[in-house]
């Protein structure tokens, strides 16, 4: 039986990030939209206002929440803390999955507020799986790592992106969030396949894909979300929609934020494209 299947994983269509430009004409107006992320840490509080505006939301709509500091690949112990207070948020959600990223950010007693890749060494595999277990145990709830953008390389890494990123989900036994933007920006800097990654990933694992814009820069690409989605990462989309079937599609758009309305009808090509492939694998 598949990872979706055995943990009831529902596909909730195409839904945008939760951001503070919108939150007035969401909460009053609660446009169509087939559902929201939030970022985890902006309502890990204790109450006021930031909880008042995510009951309006949920009240409308379902939200996941999605993560920004558990920096699961860092050396350092994860934060008991952190850990308790996710723990109040995803039960105040209920939401069919968690996710945050596959990389590192603590260091020495800092967090360095970036999401950082990981070499790709049987030993970064078993100190990442070793820590998904105790994050899914505290959770209870399905957890979900997405794949990074990167910009640099270790030596030593000893396997592809995409062959950790898939040990790491088998062994731990994790859900995925596929982010193909993601993966086209680490392609073109690196110099790799986007569509081999889109192909070996495993599929049954994927609950959750990411789409969003990025600054190309010529000679690399940075991963600014802050565009529409170009046509080479709507490509690598269908690829993923192809092999994985029905799974809950996310835009994302955190800089230059444009008026809703835009964001929607991102969200609504999105949406119709998504049907059209599976239109098509069930024809």
């Amino acid at each position: 039986m598949s990872y979706r299947a055995r943990h009831a994983i529902p596909d909730l269509g195409v839904g945008v990030g939760f951001r503070v430009p919108h939150y007035e004409q969401v909460l009053d107006e609660r446009p169509p939209m087939d559902w929201f992320e939030v970022i985890s840490e902006n309502f890990m509080v204790a109450g006021g206002r930031p909880l008042d505006n995510l009951a309006r939301l949920g009240e409308a709509y379902r939200v996941v929440p999605h993560g920004v500091s558990l920096a699961i690949g860092s050396v350092e112990p994860l934060d008991a803390g952190y850990l308790s207070r996710l723990r109040e948020l995803v039960d105040r959600l209920d939401p069919p999955w968690v996710s945050d990223h596959l990389c590192w950010g603590r260091a020495a007693g800092l967090h360095l507020h970036d999401l950082l890749p990981l070499p790709y060494t049987p030993e970064a595999v078993e100190l990442v799986v070793e820590r998904v277990k105790r994050v899914q145990g505290t959770l209870e709830r399905p957890f979900a790592l997405e794949n990074v953008s990167s910009y640099m390389t270790y030596r030593a890494s000893s396997m592809t992106e995409w062959e950790f990123v898939s040990e790491v989900a088998e062994r731990a036994d994790c859900g995925l969030l596929l982010d193909c933007n993601n993966v086209y920006v680490s392609a073109r800097n690196h110099g790799v396949d986007a569509e081999r990654y889109i192909d070996a990933v495993p599929a049954d694992r994927v609950v959750q894909m990411h789409l969003a814009g990025h600054t190309d820069k010529g000679t690399y690409v940075l991963d600014t979300h802050s565009d529409h989605v170009c046509d080479e990462v709507w490509s690598l989309y269908r690829r993923a929609i192809a092999r994985c079937g029905p799974v809950a599609t996310l835009v994302e758009w955190d800089d230059e934020i444009p008026a809703w309305e835009v964001l929607a009808a991102e969200a609504d090509r999105a949406r119709r494209m998504r049907a059209e492939v599976l239109a098509g694998e069930s024809a």
